[in-house]
């Protein structure tokens, strides 16, 4: 796996804007910023925004980009979200070189600054429940109440905290607020939540805690602690600036950053609530955080989607102060734009329909030349065999067609790609009266696809040898909602019931049968499609990455 910095052209936009100025003047020798994911889930479209900014930021300016794992919750993180997080990060083609550093390195120097706290007077030992304290916060248009137990003196503080500390006391019985002020216009300043009783099993610090920190106490300071110049966040973190200022000024902090945010990503068909997309894997809705219809980056990677194409898309959303939704379209056009350049193309009959074309010689085989891609020519060509009986698509035949058919039909004349032209001269069909193979007539002079005598056709069809070419399963990926706007409240009602469809009799190319290749390729006229994980010998497994054309929208405009 490739982890060389990417380059890439990007434009300004008031982040950059800012950062240029912090250097013009001096501020800063070095900057320094940090991607700061949870490891409670996989990574989402909307974390490629975010890993873009901060690890471009770092590339284009002097400077470095941390990756920090925020480990405050061990109920909820796993190993395997950190394993996938640092996966994710490297496919998107960024490296964090030295600087990998977890929240709970800290846990020591946050708990000592919390007793200090304590002993500036800035922080109680609180015994009201959640529930007691939620309700006493007040809200937008009403101040909140004072604790009963927000006057407790100093040692009684102290001594109640390290017994917090000493596991003492079961989860919810206390917890550890900073003491600001419940009048406050800004919630967040009344009175925040520092420290709660959690007796958990740590991924890192195993059982030596059972106190944990809260994400805006453990966040601020352990941006200064790693010298963070510039904090990047998203909108949602904006009331939590004048918190995550107070505590740095507060506490003795060895460096103070500052926090800026920008619009997250919201995309057409897609939601990227964490809640929602944990409930569509535990509640069955899709096979796992990487199934090709999530949003994850890992289910995209797996769905063959370029990194290049994801970096693309980022840059030319760009970074905004104003949140917006962005139609996936532009997604879909960034990775069809990078597939098209980069795709090598093969030949796949994904519904077959059997051919014999009765006039040419039985037993025999001829090798006629493809092109790999028709605009690189040092791509080269591969050899296709061609033969008596072939399968074509089922959709390029109609018995009775409309005017403006011009496939395959009784008497109609048809080009087979890079190889002859053909004719339809007689239908069989089975006991339903479906059709189940094509009688042709083939024109030896047409080899290569044109007629000397100048005669054109109007279809240029695609197909397979039937004694060479190799069964597989082609499984076609659409959004996984059917609502350009679906409700995180109701998900499961705007769930796209046509967003996966599995044909199993399809077939594909000897040579792409037989390959482990990984990397995303072209069936000519179908779309562009990766080898997915579930194959197995003798039965090779394709998922669609994405179609040639869109075509999800109107199918959906059209109900």
């Amino acid at each position: 796996m490739s982890t060389e910095p990417v380059a890439t052209e990007v434009g300004r936009d008031f982040i950059r804007d800012i950062i240029q100025a912090d250097l013009d003047q001096a501020k800063y020798r070095e900057i320094v910023t940090r991607f700061p994911p949870e490891p409670n889930g996989y990574l989402h479209i909307g974390h490629a925004k975010s890993i873009a900014l901060n690890f471009g930021i770092a590339q284009e300016f002097p400077g470095r980009c941390h990756l920090r794992f925020d480990d405050t919750n061990p109920v909820k993180e796993e190993q395997e979200f950190i394993d996938s997080i640092q996966a994710d990060v490297h496919w998107l083609g960024f490296d964090w070189g030295k600087n990998l550093f977890f929240a709970s390195d800290y846990f020591d120097r946050l708990y000592e600054w919390a007793e200090q706290l304590v002993r500036d007077g800035l922080a109680y030992v609180d015994d009201q429940t959640q529930e007691e304290i939620r309700t006493s916060r007040g809200t937008l248009t009403e101040p909140g109440k004072n604790s009963p137990f927000r006057d407790r003196t100093v040692e009684e503080n102290l001594d109640l905290f390290r017994r917090m500390k000493a596991g003492e006391f079961p989860n919810g019985a206390r917890v550890l607020r900073a003491k600001i002020d419940m009048s406050a216009g800004n919630i967040n300043l009344r009175d925040p939540v520092l420290y709660r009783i959690l007796h958990a099993h740590h991924p890192r610090t195993g059982d030596k805690w059972c106190i944990y920190p809260s994400y805006d106490y453990a966040h601020g300071q352990s941006d200064a602690i790693e010298g963070i110049t510039h904090s990047i966040c998203t909108l949602e973190f904006e009331d939590h600036r004048p918190l995550y200022d107070w505590f740095i000024e507060k506490l003795p902090v060895p460096s103070k950053p500052h926090q800026y945010e920008f619009a997250r990503l919201n995309l057409t068909y897609t939601l990227l609530s964490k809640r929602v997309l944990t409930q569509l894997v535990r509640e069955g809705h899709v096979a796992g955080w990487d199934d090709p219809r999530m949003p994850t980056m890992a289910a995209m990677r797996r769905r063959g989607v370029p990194p290049a194409a994801l970096r693309e898309f980022v840059k030319r959303i760009g970074v905004a102060k104003a949140n917006s939704v962005v139609d996936v379209g532009m997604l879909e056009f960034c990775i069809r734009e990078e597939l098209n350049r980069t795709a090598q193309r093969r030949m796949a009959v994904l519904r077959p329909l059997k051919v014999v074309i009765e006039n040419y010689p039985e037993g025999q085989v001829e090798e006629l030349d493809a092109i790999n891609h028709p605009d690189d020519p040092s791509a080269g060509t591969r050899k296709i065999a061609f033969g008596r009986e072939l399968y074509i698509e089922r959709d390029d035949f109609m018995e009775n067609p409309p005017k403006k058919f011009f496939r395959l039909s009784p008497g109609n004349e048809v080009r087979l790609r890079y190889a002859y032209f053909v004719k339809c001269t007689g239908v069989i069909k089975n006991s339903n009266d479906e059709v189940v193979e094509l009688r042709c007539t083939y024109d030896p002079a047409t080899r290569g696809g044109n007629a000397p005598d100048g005669r054109k056709v109007k279809a240029t069809m695609h197909w397979l040898p039937a004694a060479t070419s190799k069964p597989a399963e082609i499984r076609i990926y659409n959004q996984l909602f059917s609502n350009p706007s679906p409700d995180a409240a109701n998900f499961a009602a705007d769930l796209n019931p046509q967003s996966l469809e599995i044909l199993s009799d399809a077939r594909i190319e000897a040579s792409v049968a037989e390959s482990n290749a990984t990397e995303p390729m072209q069936f000519e006229r179908q779309g562009y499609f990766v080898r997915d994980k579930d194959s197995t010998p003798g039965k090779p497994v394709f998922s669609r990455t994405i179609g040639l054309r869109d075509t999800f929208a109107k199918e959906v405009a059209k109900g």
